[in-house]
């Protein structure tokens, strides 16, 4: 029996929120493979912070408080399914939005796949493509 390594994943906060605050239909395969091992999420300190800070913007907040869920449910689930690593060496390829370089930096240092809706990262979707890094907008297991 072959057992084939998990694939590493580096999430965007938007996926993030999409997964636990916004329950998007579309991501019960994405939670299912991080439990399952299939996905390896791998993200940082940094990552981490900007979750927390994008928990409590009014709009998000209201969207927790309507669903009974904390900022602290949403971390712990966060740190249930990641594994945490150093930030980083830039990218060759620098992103318009500051904010979202240590997501692409991380998934090009270990040409890991690459979730996010951000407009600006998925505009460098080709030129990460010829770094190893596949960027794509939600999950399916059979693009990977």
């Amino acid at each position: 029996m072959t057992v084939l390594a998990p694939h590493l994943v580096v999430i965007d906060t938007n996926i993030v929120l999409d997964l636990w605050v916004y329950q998007d239909p579309a991501t019960p395969p994405l939670l299912q493979a991080l439990q399952q091992g299939s996905l390896k999420w791998i993200a940082t300190a940094p990552m981490r912070e900007e979750l927390l800070r994008v928990l409590d913007y009014p709009h998000i907040a209201k969207r927790r408080a309507h669903d009974g869920l904390s900022a602290h449910d949403v971390l712990t689930q966060f740190d249930g399914l990641t594994q945490m690593q150093d930030v980083a060496v830039k990218a060759p390829f620098i992103c318009k939005d500051a904010d979202d370089q240590k997501f692409i930096d991380l998934a090009t240092a270990h040409k890991a796949l690459l979730l996010s809706k951000d407009k600006q990262v998925l505009r460098l979707t080709n030129r990460l493509s010829r770094l190893g890094v596949a960027v794509r907008k939600s999950y399916a297991a059979e693009e990977i």
